[in-house]
């Protein structure tokens, strides 16, 4: 399997006149559907806690397979595979659970696996390779301490991966002309000095920390 990876109304209204309301006559006020409480991801690491909201009301199913993955303990023991200063940090493949390992990267969820969409309610079942399909709903920019699906390049690889953003990378968004199409279900809201602190560890040739950066747990707050 590949390594997931980047390629490098206004109009003028008439007047009314003369309408009074009675007690009769009342404007019809029609309540917005209720919104989804945004959740927060709290990301416990050997080189200090940050803190994440996920767009759940956007982003379901992108969203909901991230929180089933780290309610289910998934990202537990995990290390950050992929370090590029002035780029990303990459995490959640299983495989990483070995600092180590040469198959980082290459890792997901098991194929066939299901979790439940939080918005909807309906069961989504993962494709054979663990992956999810393609969630290009909300047109959020790749911009710094954001978090984003990392895929292979083909359309429908997302799975268990992603990476945090730590410069604005907007050449990677999902609507922009180029061919990298990762699209955004969240963004850093504390604790950025932590993934600053992990940007700046120094890495081998394969970009993989020199002193592995764990991640111990990842605490969903809904």
């Amino acid at each position: 399997m590949r390594a997931l990876t980047f390629n490098l109304a206004w109009r003028a209204r008439p007047r009314l006149a003369h309408l009074q309301l009675t007690s009769a006559l009342r404007p019809l006020v029609v309540a917005s559907p209720a919104r989804l409480a945004m959740p927060t991801a709290t990301f416990d690491t050997t080189l200090g806690s940050f803190k994440a909201e996920l767009y759940l009301e956007e982003m379901p199913v992108t969203v909901s397979n991230f929180i089933d993955l780290a309610n289910t303990g998934f990202y537990n023991g995990v290390h950050f595979h992929r370090v590029i200063k002035d780029f990303m940090l990459q995490f959640g493949c299983p495989n990483a659970k070995d600092p180590k390992s040469r198959d980082s990267g290459t890792g997901g969820p098991d194929g066939g696996s299901a979790f439940k969409n939080i918005k909807t309610g309906a069961t989504i079942k993962r494709n054979k390779g663990g992956n999810i399909d393609d969630e290009h709903a909300l047109k959020a920019s790749n911009e710094l301490g954001t978090l984003s699906m990392a895929n292979t390049g083909d359309k429908h690889t997302g799975g268990s991966q992603f990476f945090i953003n730590t410069v604005h990378n907007d050449f990677l968004d999902w609507f922009s002309p180029g061919d990298s199409k990762h699209p955004v279900f969240g963004k850093i809201v504390s604790g950025m000095e932590v993934v600053k602190k992990i940007e700046a560890t120094r890495t081998d040739g394969n970009d993989n920390p020199v002193t592995p950066v764990m991640v111990k747990t990842v605490i969903i707050t809904m």
